[in-house]
């Protein structure tokens, strides 16, 4: 593990294995270099390019500077590209598929783009996101209820209340409590869920908008409707795939596009 600093002075850990032309891949909510999907995925992609994997500020080995707001973040990838040699392709998931975006858009020097089911609404729908979900989030940070800001978010994103409970009793639930205060983070990366249209539109480079088939119709249809506004994007459907999506089944899909 090693770390850098971002440009507000906040300490952001990262690794990197593998050899050739340098990935970054950036985590959703509540995830780490410690646990979700990445640290399953990156030896895969490793046999093909160098991977940098990061901690989001407020996770795991990383550090947390207030005041929050999403350009912080953008100023963390940017670090970590910094690192990887000044530029490199990026994949995101879910809000780090949102924080990639802005990325981008923002101007950093990422060649190639990858976005699995940033889970923006589609203008005149609703994916489910009450109007004072990031207020909600707050309120609970700031009663230091950590447990019941996980449970909030693992309500709104659709998990079932037996799922919850269940999640509850085991020893993963106590990491999801540990970075309970960067939800709000990501509702805020989401910037209330809407399209980003404009940033959609400044962004230039190769980019492929992924969604699972099983995944849910709103999200479906935003995964297409963020394609069509991104200049000569490409939109690829992964049979069988849900938010969840499996490391084999994406790993071949993006190699193919990297290496394209």
């Amino acid at each position: 593990m090693a770390t850098v600093t971002s440009k507000d002075g906040t300490q952001i850990a990262w690794e990197k294995q593998g050899s050739g032309l340098p990935l970054i891949l950036v985590d959703g909510a509540l995830c780490s270099r410690a646990f979700g999907p990445m640290p399953k995925l990156a030896p895969l992609l490793a046999q093909h390019f160098t991977v940098y994997i990061y901690d989001r500020r407020g996770r795991n080995e990383s550090g947390d500077t207030a005041p929050y707001a999403p350009e912080r973040e953008v100023e963390d990838l940017e670090a970590v590209l910094k690192e990887a040699g000044g530029s490199a392709y990026v994949y995101g998931i879910s809000s780090g598929a949102g924080l990639s975006l802005r990325a981008a858009a923002s101007g950093l020097d990422i060649t190639r783009l990858a976005l699995y089911e940033p889970p923006f609404e589609v203008p005149g729908e609703q994916n489910g996101a009450p109007k004072d979900m990031l207020q909600q989030l707050q309120t609970r940070v700031a009663e230091n209820r950590r447990g019941d800001t996980v449970k909030y978010f693992m309500k709104i994103v659709g998990v079932p209340k037996f799922g919850i409970f269940m999640m509850s009793l085991f020893p993963i639930f106590k990491k999801l409590k540990a970075v309970a205060h960067t939800l709000p983070y990501d509702i805020q990366i989401m910037d209330g869920f809407k399209i980003p249209e404009e940033r959609a539109k400044v962004v230039k480079v190769p980019t492929l908008v992924a969604a699972g088939t099983k995944t849910s119709k709103p999200i479906k249809r935003s995964a297409k409707y963020l394609s069509e506004r991104i200049s000569g994007s490409e939109l690829k459907m992964l049979e069988g795939q849900t938010h969840d999506v499996s490391e084999k089944a994406i790993a071949p899909v993006l190699i193919e596009f990297f290496k394209r």
